[in-house]
């Protein structure tokens, strides 16, 4: 296959691009200084000269609280950027993958939501979001709308990586603990997306780790299979106030998944201790 990438300075965007070349497929890797997603010019003329089979654009606008000030640029690289990938993916046939967030939902649920479940975003992050998925809709003929979640991966910072350099500096932390989701392991969702480009199984999927946990019960798990002896004490979110609403209960139900022929991502623990190993060597 012939994949274009977006986004590949990030996580995400990055893993997805090291899986395809470790695969021999024919990837061309676009970060911000490469490809300015921004400008419809740019992107057709990039998309027109590489004709790709498949674009998997990774690129988003992901400063949750700081989108609540910036309103216009997270528009304008998640909805605005992601329509003019759309167009150009379009114009030459290939078949566009859109990363999407949980935070299209408002967190209300009390069960795992199904990917047609009725949208509610709580802040301007997600909002934006979603404003992407739906030009996607309206646009493409050919594409994958994959929400993801609480993602973290070798390349870039995390909610990993910090919690181990606050333990190098702290003997205490208070971590959220009403806040519930599943954390996802970038190579193991690059890994499903590769699968998944190669179909035509088109529509809207989630893809996270199985399982979920609380902010609290992930930061326990990364000081136990890291061997750290910490003491982390359960917060409120009011007592850890942000600018932007964070939803209560994101917890992705992976139905299209499993009804489309695809095996479930592994348990987050068993990804944790995988993302650990990865960072030790």
């Amino acid at each position: 296959m012939k994949v274009l990438v977006t986004g590949t300075k990030g996580q995400l965007g990055y893993d997805v691009a090291k899986a395809l070349s470790q695969l021999e497929h024919h990837v061309f890797a676009f970060g911000r200084d490469e490809l300015d997603i921004t400008d419809q010019q740019q992107v057709n003329h990039v998309v027109g000269e590489i004709k790709p089979d498949v674009i998997i654009h990774a690129a988003a606008y992901t400063k949750v609280d700081q989108a609540e000030t910036d309103k216009d640029q997270a528009y304008l690289v998640n909805a605005y950027g992601t329509r003019n990938l759309a167009v150009a993916a379009e114009n030459v046939g290939a078949k566009l993958c859109y990363i999407s967030t949980d935070y299209v939902f408002n967190g209300k649920g009390q069960s795992p939501y199904h990917e047609y479940a009725d949208t509610c975003p709580l802040g301007v992050y997600g909002h934006s979001k979603y404003a992407g998925e739906e030009l996607v809709k309206s646009l493409s003929t050919k594409y994958f709308i994959v929400r993801t979640a609480w993602v973290y991966g070798i390349n870039g910072q995390n909610f990993v990586k910090t919690m181990l350099k606050l333990a190098h500096e702290k003997d205490e932390l208070g971590v959220v603990h009403d806040q519930v989701g599943s954390p996802t392991y970038t190579v193991d969702l690059a890994k499903f997306l590769i699968e998944l480009v190669q179909t035509e199984k088109y529509g809207i999927y989630h893809g996270t780790n199985s399982g979920s946990c609380s902010w609290y019960e992930f930061a326990k798990a990364i000081f136990e299979e890291a061997g750290i002896a910490i003491k982390v004490n359960p917060l409120t979110t009011e007592q850890f106030p942000r600018p932007a609403q964070r939803p209560a209960y994101t917890v992705l139900g992976d139905m299209a998944l499993r009804l489309n022929g695809f095996t479930p991502l592994r348990h987050w623990r068993e990804a944790l201790q995988c993302f650990l190993k990865e960072l030790e060597s």
